[in-house]
Formats: structure tokens, C-alpha cells, sequence
């Protein structure tokens, strides 16, 4: 089984609440690593002309479209992504440009018996706006699927996902997997006011229990957070936990997983090119792992985001990729 296997250390549990102070407190440099290869062959990506078929405005905050393309729906696994390319929907964009760089999106919800696939965003820049700007019956070029996803470890009972944000679109793949394998699971879903959560439908369609956290009820906060699971989880604990949508989020997960010596899993959020890992400009703050050297990036060594290794030394190596390597990494804290 992959990922942080605090148990095994001999190092005692914190007090319980308290977020661990093992983990560092404003940063995720140092905290995740690449998992080993795994022996199964990934997915090669296809390109599709994927037509639309349901573009949906969510509460005014995020814009949800069902996309047809039964050769990434088939074969998608849960916390992949694709690449959308963005049209030109009247001409160029409004300032003059045309819009040459794909938008990354974490694929929501897999219908593999549609050949359908969903993802959901909010409008963040000239790319975003474009898209939210896509009719029915319109078609997207999609690249994918793409990335290295969550994985159920073996023996895996029940499931703790816990996502903020539209970094609740990575996670819901995992949901759909538990759903199918009859395990149970519980989804915290956190966003700055009720009517921006996303994911909330989805998991009542999964039969999936989720408990919903916000800013502006206060109830987003970590210690809150971290008290509410802790409640939950009093007699069984989770197998897996998994993470997406929040640095703070992250190491909140992480601190859980050191306490009750579980793997956690976090799926990365990154700004891409290409997302194929062609053009190395999605490089990660994150180790890579030791048996596997990848093109001359860091192997034995933890790199920082600010360029240094794990001992101080400066490095002119590049961190994984969060396409390649990722998006999906595994959390290790180090003692």
C-alpha cells in the first residue's frame, strides 16, 4: 500500500484535535512525494471532438458541461483530467487575441455506458470565459485522459475524501469507484458561502454521505475541521484519505493521516501548457521517488519550491510534473 504509513514510525500520536506539528504550517514543500510505479500500463491519451451536450450555470458560481467522447469516458480513471482547447466562439477574444493554450479540468463524473464525461469550472481568466461561453450542440477539442489518479489501496474498508472548491471535481471520481465497489465513504465538501459548493448533487446521487463546510458559517476552519472528523471517526477510521482544492485542506489531511496511520492521497492543482508533460512548466514542489529517475528531475532528494533540496544545498533540478507525475501524489511527512 502506497503513501503515509505513520503507524509503522513508532512515533506517538499528538492529542487528539490538535492539528500535528509535524506537518509544516503554511506550506506543502516537503510534504508529498511521487508514488512508486505501480506496473500497470497508463492510458495513452486521445484527441476527440467531443460535442455538448448540457451546459448547465451552477448557482451563478461554476459552469457544469457534459461533454460526449465514449473513448475518454471508457477509459478514464477517477482524478485524471483532460485538456480542453478552447474555441473562438465569435472571433477572437475580446481583446483582439485568440486564445492558443488549453485549459486543464479535472474530469467530474465518467459515464462510461453514455460515453459521456462532465466537468465543472468557474470563470478565472480569458480561457474560462471563453468556455463559459459554449452552446449546446457546439464541440470542444479534449486531449486525454491525462495524469496519474487516486488509487484504492487494497483491503481499503471505507474512504475519506476531502475536497474545497472546484478541487471538489478531482475527488467525485473516487466517490463514483467507492459507490461501485460498495465501500463507504464520506465526502467534506468546503466553499466560501453554501451556495458555491460543488459536488453536493452528485454525491446524493451516489448514495454517498456528505457534510458540508463553509467560510461564512465559520465552519470551514481547520480546528473545526479537524474536530468534526475526529467526532465522525471516533469508533472506525477511515483506510484512505484523499485531498484536493486547498493547501490548508491538505495539511489538514495530512495531520489526520500521521494521527491515525493512514495513506493519504492529494491530487494537485496546477497551471498547464500542454498536459502532457512536453513543455515542463507544471514542475511541482514535491519528491521524487528514489527508484524512479524520470529524465534528469530530482530522485532522491525533496526539492522545494524555492529551488533547494531537502538538506539546504541549492538545486538546478526540476521537481515531477503535475501532469505527468500527478496530479495525484502521495502525502509523506518526515521525522
Amino acid at each position: 500500500m502506497s503513501g503515509l504509513l505513520a503507524g509503522s514510525t513508532g512515533v506517538p500520536a499528538p492529542t487528539p484535535g490538535v492539528i500535528s506539528e509535524r506537518v509544516p504550517a503554511d506550506t506543502l514543500d516537503d510534504l508529498l512525494t511521487v508514488r512508486p510505479p505501480t506496473g500497470r500500463i497508463a492510458t495513452d491519451p486521445t484527441w476527440d471532438e467531443a460535442p455538448v451536450l448540457l451546459h448547465e450555470v451552477l448557482d451563478g458560481h461554476y459552469h457544469r458541461l457534459v461533454l460526449h467522447s465514449p473513448s475518454i469516458a471508457s477509459r478514464a480513471r477517477a482524478g485524471q483530467f483532460v485538456m480542453i482547447s478552447v474555441p473562438s466562439v465569435s472571433g477572437p477574444s475580446r481583446d483582439g487575441a485568440k486564445i492558443l493554450l488549453p485549459r486543464p479540468m479535472a474530469i467530474q463524473r465518467r459515464h462510461p455506458e453514455r460515453g459521456d464525461i462532465e466537468v465543472t469550472f468557474s470563470i478565472a481568466g480569458r480561457g474560462t470565459a471563453e468556455l463559459a461561453r459554449i452552446e449546446v450542440g457546439q464541440s470542444l477539442l479534449l486531449t486525454g485522459p491525462l495524469g496519474r489518479g487516486f488509487e484504492i489501496p487494497d483491503a481499503t474498508s471505507r474512504i475519506l475524501v476531502m475536497a474545497h472548491g472546484s478541487g471538489v471535481c478531482a475527488v467525485l471520481g473516487i466517490v463514483e469507484d467507492a459507490a461501485a465497489r460498495g465501500i463507504p465513504t464520506l465526502a467534506l465538501l468546503s466553499a466560501a458561502m453554501r451556495s458555491a459548493v460543488v459536488g453536493e448533487r452528485d454525491c446524493a446521487e451516489l448514495g454517498t454521505e456528505a457534510v458540508i463546510v463553509t467560510e461564512d458559517a465559520g465552519s470551514n476552519t481547520i480546528p473545526a475541521i479537524d474536530r468534526l472528523l475526529r467526532e465522525h471517526y471516533r469508533t472506525e477510521r477511515p483506510s484512505v484519505i484523499m485531498v484536493c482544492g486547498s493547501s490548508a485542506l491538505t495539511r489538514a489531511a495530512v495531520a489526520l493521516g500521521v494521527d491515525w496511520g493512514i495513506p493519504v492521497q492529494v491530487a494537485l492543482e496546477a497551471h498547464m501548457a500542454c498536459g502532457l508533460g512536453y513543455c515542463h512548466g507544471c514542475a511541482a514542489p514535491v519528491a521524487a521517488s528514489s527508484d524512479r529517475a524520470t529524465s534528469g528531475r530530482a530522485t532522491s532528494d525533496r526539492v522545494t519550491s524555492d529551488g533547494a533540496t531537502s538538506d539546504g544545498a541549492s538545486s538546478d533540478r526540476e521537481g515531477p510534473l503535475v501532469c505527468r507525475d500527478g496530479p495525484v501524489f502521495d502525502a509523506h511527512v518526515p521525522f
